[in-house]
C-alpha cells in the first residue's frame, strides 16, 4: 500500500518565497486541527476515528452484514449526502465488491418517483434488507423513500420485517432512534462529533460496505498507516499537506476549479464523494475551490475540449492507479483497416497509461497545472488511505482558506423553500411570498 503525490507538473507555477508562505500555514492548519483549536473543533472524531473506533459496535456491524448476506439478495441502503456516498465509492472502487453476492442499491437520495420504482422493479421476488441511515430520521429524500421501502417490507415478510431493517442514526435522540427502539430495529451509531461528509469510516459507510463483501479491518488499517504518516510527517514527506499547500497556493493565483480526474471509471463514485466533501467544507462566506470531476478517456472526448482551451481558471488533481489488473491485449488484424496494428500484442492498461500522461502533458502545455495522485492499486488498504489523505487535506485546506470545515449553512435554503411550497405547517408566510415570485 502506497500513495504518493508527483508534483512536477504544479510546484513551477510558484516561486520559492509563496511555496514557503503555503507551507507554513499548511503546518499552522494542521496543528490547529489536531489540537482541536478552529471553528468546527466539535466535529473532528474522524482525525482518531482509525484507531479509537468502536469496537464492539464494529463486530456488531460485521455480525449483521454476515446476517443481510445469508438472507438478502439485495441491501437498500437509504440515505443521502455523506450518509451515502462514502459507501457508494467504495464498493464501486473496490474489487472484492464486485464478485457476486448481496447487491447493493442505494435509494433516498433523490426525489425521483421512477428512479425508486426501478429499484423496486429490480427487487422483484427477491429477498431484501433495508439500512435507513440519517441522523434525526426526518430529511425529506431518505425520509419519503424509507417510509416506501419499509411499507414493502412490512407487506412481505410481516412480523419479521423489522430483522430486516437496520437503523444507522442517533445514539440517543431523534425520530429514527425513538423508532428503531419501537420497533426492534438493529441501530449503530452516527457519531455526534463527525459530520456526515467524513463519516465513511464509521458505521454509516461500513455496514454496506461489509455487506457488499470488502474486508472493513483492511479499510481501517489503511486509514490507520494514513494518519500515522500524514499527522507526523514533515511537510517535505508529507504528501497531504502539501497537497492542500497547493490548493490554496492555486487558488491564490487564480484557479477556481479543481477537477478531480482518473482513468479508471471505478472511481466515478469516489469523485462523487470528493466533491460533497470539498464542496460542502470550503464553499461558504463568498469563498472556496469549486470541485469538479472527469472520467478520462471518456472525458477527453467531451469536457476534454474546455480543460484544454477553455478559460483558464482550473486545474487538476488526477488520482492514478499504478497496478491496474488488466491481461487484455490488443489483438492483431491482418487488414489493418483501423491502423492501429502498432498496438497490437500491447496490454490495454499501457495504452491507458500512456493516454494518462499524454493527457498530463498537453493540459499543463495548455495552462493546467497537475497535481498527481498514484495509488498502488484498488484494494481496501489502498481505500482507507485515500479516504483519509483527502479528509485530513479538506480540514487543512478549509483552515488555511479561513472557513470552518465543518458547518454547511447554506444547505438548509433549499429546504424551507420546498417546505414552503409543499404546504408544511409554519412555512405560510414564505410560501406566500415564494409562490408571488414563480408567477
Amino acid at each position: 500500500m502506497s500513495l504518493n503525490l508527483n508534483d512536477k507538473f504544479v510546484k513551477g507555477c510558484f516561486d520559492a518565497k509563496t511555496a514557503a508562505e503555503y507551507a507554513e500555514k499548511a503546518k499552522k492548519a494542521l496543528a490547529t486541527t489536531l489540537a482541536g483549536t478552529g471553528e468546527g473543533s466539535d466535529f473532528l472524531g474522524w482525525v482518531t476515528l482509525p484507531e479509537d473506533y468502536d469496537k464492539e459496535e464494529f463486530a456488531r456491524i460485521k455480525k449483521a452484514a454476515a446476517k443481510i448476506k445469508s438472507d438478502s439478495k439485495y441491501l437498500v441502503v437509504i440515505g443521502i449526502g455523506g450518509s451515502y456516498l462514502g459507501a457508494r465509492s467504495a464498493i464501486d472502487f473496490l474489487p472484492a465488491c464486485k464478485k457476486g453476492g448481496v447487491k447493493v442499491l442505494f435509494a433516498g437520495n433523490n426525489l425521483s418517483a421512477e428512479y425508486i420504482n426501478d429499484i423496486i422493479e429490480e427487487i422483484g421476488d427477491d429477498d431484501f434488507s433495508v439500512n435507513v441511515i440519517s441522523k434525526s430520521g426526518t430529511t425529506t429524500e431518505p425520509a419519503v423513500a424509507f417510509r416506501i421501502f419499509k411499507g414493502l417490507l412490512e407487506k412481505k415478510y410481516g412480523a419479521k420485517a423489522s430483522e430486516r431493517i437496520y437503523a444507522t442514526t442517533d445514539k440517543a435522540r431523534g425520530t429514527l432512534k425513538e423508532l428503531a427502539n419501537k420497533e426492534g430495529y438493529e441501530s449503530f451509531v452516527v457519531p455526534d462529533n463527525i459530520g456526515g461528509r467524513y463519516s465513511v469510516l464509521t458505521a454509516v459507510g461500513l455496514l454496506p460496505i461489509a455487506v457488499a463483501g470488502a474486508d472493513i479491518d483492511a479499510i481501517m488499517k489503511g486509514a490507520a498507516t494514513a494518519r500515522k504518516d500524514y499527522t507526523s510527517l514533515p511537510f517535505e514527506k508529507n504528501d497531504c499537506l502539501r497537497y492542500a499547500a497547493y490548493r490554496n497556493m492555486l487558488l491564490g493565483a487564480g484557479k477556481q476549479i479543481e477537477v478531480l480526474s482518473s482513468f479508471e471509471p471505478s472511481l466515478c463514485s469516489f469523485a462523487e464523494w470528493f466533491k460533497q466533501l470539498y464542496g460542502e467544507s470550503e464553499g461558504k462566506d463568498k469563498k472556496g475551490i469549486f470541485p469538479a470531476s472527469v472520467s478520462f478517456t471518456t472525458d477527453l472526448h467531451s469536457l476534454g475540449q474546455y480543460i484544454q482551451d477553455g478559460v483558464r481558471f482550473l486545474f487538476e488533481t488526477v488520482i492514478w492507479v499504478k497496478n491496474a489488473a488488466s491481461g487484455l491485449k490488443v489483438p492483431f488484424v491482418e487488414d489493418n483497416g483501423d491502423g492501429l496494428n502498432f498496438l497490437a500484442g500491447k496490454d490495454v492498461n499501457e495504452i491507458n497509461e500512456k493516454a494518462h500522461l499524454g493527457t498530463v502533458l498537453a493540459h499543463v502545455d495548455g495552462g493546467v497545472p497537475n497535481i498527481i495522485i498514484t495509488i498502488d492499486k484498488r484494494d481496501e488498504e489502498n481505500y482507507g488511505r485515500l479516504v483519509y489523505f483527502f479528509e485530513l487535506a479538506c480540514a487543512v485546506s478549509g483552515y488555511t482558506l479561513g472557513v470552518n470545515p465543518f458547518n454547511q449553512p447554506g444547505v438548509e435554503d433549499y429546504k424551507k423553500n420546498m417546505f414552503a411550497l409543499m404546504g408544511k405547517k409554519g412555512y405560510e408566510d414564505r410560501a406566500a411570498i415564494l409562490t408571488a415570485r414563480l408567477k
